[in-house]
């Protein structure tokens, strides 16, 4: 099977080049657009699985770009490259049917687990029509178990509460809700990451805005929950709220009600509820910083998706999809893994769950030089901690007879700790962190940018985005 073809259209060259080489580098096959029109005539001579476009282009834009795709090819995917000045016009773009929007500058991260999505849905569309559980990999019974509350809860309004470790699979399961919902399936799903916005932007990015309301409000703009209308609004990291939002979000929950910012009118919300975290909740409660009686309103129904170590007889299985899906995406094949490997791997303690293995498989698979997969192709500090027994519980005291302790907010900063390999600095605090680089960087206390550079410098293989 071919690779995946990405259509990449800038007129910027040095954007639109550096977005070629990022993603040949990761072995997509990649054509280039100068302008919307331009693109148009690729369309037409090739079929392309995914559009990559830049907002402000002369003569044809990105929305209009996204119009013709739509209308021609309507099973292609369009993300959209904008500043945040255009963000409200990328909102109502996602109405239109754009898959995602991103702002510059562009982080290759955040990219790549786009991509990934979009393409996943353009892979897998026919079978989640009829499978909500399409594209989930399993065989474990606690899972399985929590596929029987998504069918009972999905012809229900009731609010879902998803908690598990990052890469757990929380994003796959809310989408099964939406999917299984026979009045909401036909509606958007939408999905904001609270913990990646200011509190002003995610109060904008929820309700919406009008014209005036603030510095840059240039016009009225819908939120988040009139886009989902009708449908499901995913709202992950919901520990990143702040107490005022927390107030507001718990309005629109009980009474289904909600201003825009800087607006005087009373809007309805005909959404359902799905709120992720990586926390618990109920601790977050014990030390006053989660409203109580908002806990209780979207604890409604709660699932807590159980980490890869306690899910290991699942790990063949999604080793070998991995591995399948990547060597289609390479243009290779790889036909499995060695013993040593998968030893290797059942040893480890995945501390970035399935979203850590399916990153550590693709770059497997891009080093591979034999058909199967062996030790030699696993990161240097897996093989090196390999030998730590998995972890079966969520516990911090637990992990750290795993994971080496890292030093407190402080302590490791790293001007003050020369004296140590930053290398292994920043691979212990990542690991305490669960790989969330935010955290990490203030343990470090360092900017979140010199971390990002520091992992490029250093050869470090991250697992999961913040």
């Amino acid at each position: 099977m071919e690779r995946n073809r990405i259509l990449v259209v800038d007129d910027d060259p040095l954007i639109r080049g550096s977005l070629y080489e990022m993603l040949r580098g990761r072995r997509y096959d990649v054509e280039m657009a100068s302008d919307g029109s331009e693109a148009m005539d690729h369309l037409r001579r090739r079929a392309f699985q995914l559009v990559i476009t830049d907002w402000k282009m002369p003569q044809v834009n990105g929305l209009s770009l996204l119009s013709h795709v739509k209308s021609h090819y309507p099973d292609v995917n369009v993300i959209l490259i904008t500043g945040f000045g255009n963000i409200s016009s990328a909102v109502e773009a996602i109405r239109q049917g754009a898959f995602d929007y991103l702002t510059k500058p562009i982080q290759p991260d955040e990219l790549e687990d786009t991509i990934k999505r979009a393409l996943t849905q353009y892979i897998l569309p026919a079978d989640t029509a009829e499978d909500p559980f399409a594209g989930i990999i399993t065989q474990d019974p606690n899972v399985q178990q929590l596929f029987s509350i998504v069918r009972s809860v999905a012809a229900t309004p009731a609010t879902v509460l998803l908690e598990g470790e990052s890469g757990t699979g929380k994003r796959l399961i809310a989408q099964a809700i939406h999917r299984a919902d026979p009045k909401r399936r036909q509606h958007p799903f939408i999905e904001i990451s609270c913990g990646a916005l200011p509190e002003t932007l995610l109060e904008s990015e929820l309700f919406g805005h009008v014209k005036g309301a603030f510095t840059g409000a240039i016009r009225d703009r819908q939120g988040r929950f009139e886009v989902a209308e009708g449908g499901t609004i995913l709202l992950d990291e919901i520990d990143a709220f702040t107490s005022a939002l927390q107030v507001k979000l718990l309005r629109v929950i009980q009474d289904r009600l909600y201003e825009r910012v800087g607006d005087a009118r009373t809007l309805r919300a005909d959404v359902r509820l799905i709120a992720a975290t990586n926390r618990r909740l109920v601790d977050l409660v014990k030390q006053g910083t989660f409203r109580e009686d908002l806990y209780y309103r979207i604890n409604v129904i709660a699932m807590r998706l159980p980490a890869l170590r306690e899910r290991l007889g699942d790990l063949p299985l999604l080793v070998e999809e991995f591995i399948a899906r990547s060597s289609r995406a390479m243009g290779k094949t790889i036909s499995g893994v060695s013993d040593a490997a998968m030893d290797t791997l059942r040893r480890y303690h995945w501390p970035g769950n399935i979203r850590q293995l399916e990153n550590v498989i693709e770059r497997a698979v891009i080093l591979a030089k034999h058909a199967k997969l062996d030790l030699e192709d696993l990161p240097e500090e897996m093989r090196f901690r390999s030998d730590a027994p998995a972890m079966a519980v969520d516990d911090r005291e637990e992990a750290a007879k795993v994971v080496p302790q890292a030093a407190q907010p402080g302590e490791a900063a790293l001007k003050d700790a020369l004296k140590l390999p930053e290398r292994d600095i920043i691979l212990k605090v990542l690991a305490e962190v669960r790989w969330n680089r935010s955290e990490a960087a203030k343990r470090l206390g360092i900017h979140r940018s010199t971390l990002y550079h520091k992992i490029r410098q250093l050869g470090i293989q991250t697992f999961s985005r913040d």
